[in-house]
This record gives structure tokens, C-alpha cells and sequence, in this order.
């Protein structure tokens, strides 16, 4: 009887090793496990070190691999068309990333506070406080006042609340928004990438194409 290999390619994998095998990039499912090993075990691409550390997999190319091996089995794809890979010849030692984080929280906190005080300028919020004093209590506010002290607190839980995170731990189980803007943020870069990719191919496959043509030109 025939066999069913469905395959759930992944949009973008990262991999710290040159070897790309089929586990690496999809899922797989099929009644029969040793052709299931088989496949898992497979290898797809072999990054070389004069090659770009990126590069984008057809999830054709992979049916074409399943049916060299398997010609026997009928594959079905239920994942993503084309898979994003991207090679880390060297990771990042532990101390580099730790002083990574902390430059980017400095600048963040810095970018932050600079943002509030230019709002805070240009609403005169100053000025709006006296306003709201001076209507509440008959006088002119001395100083600071109870308005400043609890919109202080009250922008700090705000901040809190709007990023889930209270220090390391999270208020919710719901992604924070900056974990949603990143995530849109990696899906239009892995979109774009593979988009470019196609396109320089379909164009190495026109010049080719050309160059057939061309030679049987010059020879008729």
C-alpha cells in the first residue's frame, strides 16, 4: 500500500551546526516509522563557508528528496511553501551577551525618560497641574503637590501593566506587546528574505533560459 508523509515546514529555522537535516527544518508524520526515521535523518543542505549564511528551501525540493528515497510514498504539505534557514557559524559568548543586554536596556531607559520629558514639555503638564491645583484648593500650588507625586506613581504601574512585566516575572500569560511587535517585525524580514529569494531565482532562471536560447540561435 501506499504511504502518507505529511510535512509541516517551520518559516524560519536557526541552526548552530553547517548540516541541515529534514528533522531541523519540519515536522513529519507517517503510519510507518521506519520511514518516518528515515526522513528525520535526512539531510537537505550542507552550508559551505564561502556560501551566504542564509539560504531559502523550496518545500518542493523537499518532496523531491522524500520521493528519491521513498518513491513509494505520497507526500501531502500542510506547513509553511518555503523554509528560511539561517546558519550561526559562532555563538555569542556569555559575557558579550550580557553586556549586549545591558546597552540595550541603558539606551531603552534613556530613550524612554528623554520621550516623557518631551511629551511632559509640550503639553505643559506643569503648568496643567497648577491649573488643576489652583482650581481644587483656591491657592497657588507651593512646591510639589499631591498631583505630581501619584501621576509619578501611577505612570510607573501604568508602564508595568502596558509590558506585563513586573522585573523578571510576568503579570499574564499574554505576550507583551514588544514580543508582538518583534514577532511581526521577524515574520515581514522572513517574508522579505524569501520574496528576494525567489526573485533572484526566477531571474537566474530566465538569464539560463536566455543563454539556451541564444546558443541555439547561434548554431541554427
Amino acid at each position: 500500500m501506499t504511504e502518507t508523509v505529511y510535512i509541516k515546514c517551520n518559516r524560519s529555522v536557526i541552526s548552530m551546526s553547517p548540516d541541515i537535516y529534514f528533522s531541523d527544518i519540519a515536522s513529519l508524520s507517517c503510519k510507518n516509522p521506519r520511514i518516518t526515521a528515515g526522513l528525520k535523518s535526512l539531510k537537505v543542505h550542507h552550508f559551505k563557508e564561502e556560501e551566504p549564511e542564509r539560504c531559502v528551501i523550496s518545500a518542493l525540493r523537499l518532496v523531491e528528496l522524500i520521493e528519491s528515497k521513498y518513491p513509494e510514498v505520497t507526500v501531502e504539505i500542510i506547513g509553511e511553501s518555503d523554509v528560511l534557514i539561517e546558519w550561526k557559524k559562532k555563538a555569542t559568548k556569555g559575557w558579550i551577551q550580557k553586556i549586549l543586554v545591558v546597552c540595550v536596556c541603558v539606551i531603552c531607559f534613556c530613550g524612554t525618560a528623554f520621550t516623557i520629558m518631551s511629551y511632559h514639555n509640550d503639553v505643559s503638564i506643569n503648568t496643567l497641574f497648577s491649573i488643576i491645583y489652583r482650581n481644587v484648593m483656591g491657592r497657588e500650588p507651593d512646591g510639589f503637590t499631591l498631583l505630581e507625586v501619584t501621576y509619578s506613581i501611577g505612570l510607573a504601574v501604568g508602564i508595568t501593566v502596558f509590558f506585563n512585566h513586573a522585573g523578571p516575572k510576568m503579570l499574564t500569560k499574554d505576550p507583551t506587546p514588544i514580543e508582538v511587535s518583534l514577532k511581526i517585525y521577524e515574520e515581514d524580514v522572513d517574508r522579505s528574505i524569501i520574496e528576494l529569494a525567489e526573485r533572484a531565482r526566477w531571474e537566474i532562471e530566465d538569464a539560463a533560459s536566455d543563454h539556451k536560447q541564444e546558443k541555439r540561435r547561434k548554431k541554427s
